[in-house]
């Protein structure tokens, strides 16, 4: 599953959260960049996984070890459990038919994870639906008729999620154009991300 394009801002969030030499498994990892930003700066390994030939083929170009794989058909025939330290999926939840599988997978494989997700709850989202148009964002940048979207949700809907199934949220920061705000984040948060891990 190819993901759209992210912020530098939201790499170096991710990148604040993973310990340096951790073990990392991308999920839905396009051309690598993020995989390889994160051996530059906090030093890890691990593997990525994507289904687009392209992007795998520029995942190998940037030196990062890639496993061409659906997502759908879940992890469990790749990797045995707490084989990593973090799973990510970043940009990657809201177009997956069973996102809560996968979640419960990623922290199968991984002690773990970190998930980024396009707020639906932001504020430039609401009004276009109040105006009766599907919204078309920075975070949303495609049209309702050829949107690889499925499951959008908004931040609320998010945390709820979580602590309906014993899912422990270890840190949460939301962006917009980049810039980190804590104010009102269901409402004015354009791209969210959440550090998270099982229950205790």
């Amino acid at each position: 599953m190819s993901r759209i394009s992210i912020d530098r801002a939201d790499f170096a969030a991710i990148a604040q959260w993973v310990k340096p030499a951790a073990r990392v498994l991308d999920l839905g990892c396009g051309d690598g960049a993020l995989f390889r930003y994160l051996q530059q700066q906090r030093g890890i390994s691990g593997y990525g996984v994507e289904i687009d030939d392209d992007n795998v083929l520029a995942c190998v170009k940037n030196g990062v070890n890639v496993v061409q794989r659906n997502l759908e058909r879940g992890l469990h025939e790749l990797f045995e459990d707490q084989s990593f330290d973090y799973v990510i999926l970043s940009q990657t939840l809201q177009a997956m038919r069973n996102g809560e599988r996968l979640i419960r997978d990623m922290l199968r494989v991984g002690r773990e994870g970190i998930v980024t997700f396009p707020n639906f709850g932001y504020w430039r989202n609401r009004l276009q639906v109040i105006r009766g148009r599907m919204p078309l964002s920075e975070t949303l940048p495609y049209q309702w008729f050829d949107t690889p979207n499925i499951h959008l949700c908004t931040i609320a809907d998010f945390e709820r999620f979580c602590s309906e199934r014993g899912i422990r949220i270890l840190q949460r920061k939301v962006l917009t154009h980049g810039r980190p705000l804590r104010a009102l984040p269901n409402l004015l948060g354009a791209l969210a991300i959440y550090h998270f891990g099982a229950a205790g």
